[in-house]
């Protein structure tokens, strides 16, 4: 095997900003070749700038975790996959009640839902195929303990906090079905980041949030499955 062939591939989904582009930084300073998923090609390409500018191999890749088409499309443009992290994500829309379980938005639950876990799900089983060809494959699915049963942090969020307990559990379904497999999927909390996401309120940096990602996504082959962790072990949920 030559050098080229043995560079890994990264795919960061919502990599243009945040939390994302800390963890394809994160990567891309180990030696990855980092690949930045993200809807708006303006704000791609200035984020595979920067990262180049700090000396990582990055290039773009056009995506729309709620468009089967681009996700089809993206899983065709890569010649290999060693690591998903599927990091895309909204909080949804929060005036008039919108997240208030007494008032809750049910358009505001679907948009939510169909980023936050269908869109991890169609990212993931259109990446699978290229993630089985590698040698230790990882997924990382980013989560909240905003979505622990037990915890209830933040704010009341009746769609965006249960998005994440969905994501939590199915994460959980895909580790049993590929326990017999080398990909290891596990899920990560950033924990409060400051970031436009937060209105920047966070205690953390984004580089702080992305650490827990960047080690899960390179997990030994005895690694933990099916789990959820933030920097401090497994989080209760």
């Amino acid at each position: 095997m030559d050098g080229v062939n043995d560079t890994k591939t990264a795919l960061v989904t919502g990599a243009n900003k945040g939390i994302g582009l800390a963890i394809a930084r994160g990567l891309g300073s180990i030696g990855f070749t980092v690949a930045v998923g993200a809807r708006d090609e303006k704000n791609r390409e200035k984020a595979v700038e920067e990262l180049r500018a700090a000396g990582i191999d990055a290039f773009g890749v056009a995506l729309d975790v709620t468009s089967e088409d681009s996700v089809a499309a993206a899983a065709k443009g890569l010649d290999r996959l060693d690591v998903l992290v599927n990091n895309a994500g909204i909080g949804g829309k929060l005036d008039g009640g919108a997240q208030d379980p007494t008032t809750l938005d049910l358009d505001v639950l679907r948009t939510v839902l169909d980023t936050n876990v269908f869109g991890v799900v169609r990212v993931t089983n259109a990446m699978l195929p290229l993630l089985r060809e590698a040698e230790s494959p990882r997924i990382v699915n980013v989560s909240s303990n905003m979505g622990s049963l037990k915890l209830r942090t933040g704010p009341v969020l009746a769609a965006y906090a249960p998005s994440k307990t969905m994501l939590n559990s199915i994460t959980v379904q895909y580790a049993r079905v590929l326990a017999d497999t080398n990909v290891i999927i596990n899920a990560a909390c950033p924990g409060y980041v400051a970031t436009d996401f937060t209105g920047y309120a966070g205690t953390r940096t984004p580089e702080q949030g992305a650490a827990i990602a960047v080690k899960l996504a390179t997990l030994p082959d005895d690694g933990p499955r099916g789990g959820f962790f933030d920097d401090a072990g497994e989080i209760p949920w």
